[in-house]
């Protein structure tokens, strides 16, 4: 398996970001093929000392990193990744990273 990590940064407004990520981007980034399971974080992303500098974190599941990479280059990809200067006034960091189960 493979996963695209997306830590977004807390925004200028987050019932703005909220609605916008749940509204416009969500249908955007569901349409990426081989997307396999979506996740986020729900209520506060914080550390075990407390707050975070994020508010959000999601976690896109994809069958392996060949097919993470031809997602991420698909139209259905590239419109996502357009789309987050929409919305991420907080700032995004991307991760992508093979995973396993042990």
């Amino acid at each position: 398996m493979a996963k695209l990590i997306v830590l977004y940064g807390t925004p200028k407004s987050t019932a703005d970001f909220d609605t916008y990520y749940f509204g416009t981007h969500v249908p955007i980034a569901k349409k990426i093929p081989g997307l396999r399971r979506y996740e986020v974080s729900s209520g506060p992303v914080a550390t075990p000392q407390g707050a975070s500098q994020y508010h959000m974190v999601a976690q896109l599941e994809f069958d392996s990193m060949a097919a993470l990479g031809a997602a991420l280059g698909s139209p259905e990809g590239k419109a996502a990744a357009g789309d987050l200067g929409k919305f991420a006034t907080g700032g995004v960091e991307l991760l992508v990273m093979e995973t396993r189960e042990i």
